[in-house]
């Protein structure tokens, strides 16, 4: 389908090419002659003009006969590098023209491969677990001799694959809103949100080792959205490394930025996972878990999308076997006290 709008939009590209060379062809050509017989009309009345006057033997010479043929001769001259012009403003407009086609239509391709892939894998994850429910409900209505223990088991195991579908609805509807609504930023203390984080998971299991910054850094962001940030990487790097391992979570300024650091240890990613590991509904290596398949593939991607909408960068570097890191920077949202401590600087500095 790309292939033939590519040609279709090389074509138009030509064709104006073609149309607005062959417009200008003719306005240079009109010109051109004009000017041609102008000037061979000076020089011809010239010529005339000074055999008359000195009674020259070319008196009698036809003059309007040779500027005629001079003027003939230069249009047709004209007329031919105007030609070679065009053939080859077609040659290497139809080159140039199929590379802009391309150029143009890249990104709705790309756009609409995503797509498709996107719909392909998320029917996928949704029909799943439909069919998990719906085999154990077929196979419960065909036994007459159903216990109530094991409808009340029945009844566990669909629950549990609702809240699957109910998960896999809500981010879907996140990663949606986030692409497709504008959202309102305020400015937040992302050492407190990360502490609050950080202090949810410790209490089932104190497994991740916090370092604060040395002073409060604030950004302007959406808090909410920050949070999930923030509950997607530590959520990933626990479900990602032993039981009996630790996360370390750091964060601290660095230049104008916020920068946020989640270390797990573990088995780690696969260099040639790497370049996918933020792609919607991609999973690694489920050898990785420590415990069940829990995830989408559907966290990381919300991650990054959070990231991009606050203009800042994450990035992830792995070494199999000992660790991976997750790193996040975040712009600084500077305080009005620093910036009239920097104003009052200026106006003191002595000339």
């Amino acid at each position: 389908m790309f292939h033939s709008a590519t040609l279709k939009l090389t074509v138009w590209y030509l064709l104006i090419l073609v149309g607005v060379g062959l417009v200008f062809s003719t306005i240079i050509y009109q010109v051109a002659s004009s000017e041609i017989d102008s000037r061979l009309e000076v020089v011809r009345q010239r010529l005339q003009n000074e055999a008359r006057s000195t009674n020259n033997i070319f008196y009698d010479y036809d003059f309007a006969a040779l500027s005629a043929l001079q003027a003939r001769q230069a249009q047709a001259n004209m007329f031919t590098s105007l030609v070679y012009m065009n053939v080859t403003l077609l040659a290497v407009g139809g080159i140039a023209s199929y590379f802009m086609a391309r150029r143009t239509l890249q990104p709705i391709e790309q756009s609409h491969e995503a797509q498709s892939r996107f719909t392909s894998d998320a029917s996928h994850e949704l029909r799943t677990p439909l069919a998990a429910m719906k085999t154990e409900i077929e196979v419960a209505l065909r036994d007459p001799k159903l216990t109530k223990g094991e409808m009340k088991e029945l009844l566990k195991s669909s629950l549990e694959e609702v809240d699957k579908l109910s998960n896999i609805s809500q981010t879907l509807l996140m990663l949606s809103r986030l692409e497709h609504s504008t959202i309102t930023t305020s400015r937040v203390v992302i050492d407190d949100i990360t502490r609050r984080v950080v202090e949810k998971y410790n209490r089932k299991k104190p497994r991740i080792i916090y370092t604060p910054p040395e002073k409060p850094l604030y950004i302007a962001a959406h808090q909410i959205s920050v949070e999930e940030l923030i509950t997607i990487l530590i959520d990933n790097a626990l479900k990602y490394s032993p039981a009996s391992s630790k996360v370390t979570v750091s964060l601290k300024r660095q230049g104008k930025k916020a920068k946020l650091k989640v270390t797990n240890s573990g088995k780690g990613i696969q260099p040639e996972d790497l370049p996918f590991i933020f792609e919607r509904f991609y999973r690694a290596d489920e050898s990785r878990t420590s415990g069940e398949k829990t995830g989408f593939g559907l966290g990381l991607s919300l991650a990054k999308k959070i990231v991009e909408i606050h203009k800042g960068d994450l990035s992830v570097s792995s070494e199999p076997g000992k660790e991976t890191t997750f790193t996040v920077s975040l712009p600084l949202h500077e305080t009005p006290s620093k910036r009239k401590k920097k104003q009052s600087k200026i106006t003191t500095t002595p000339v």
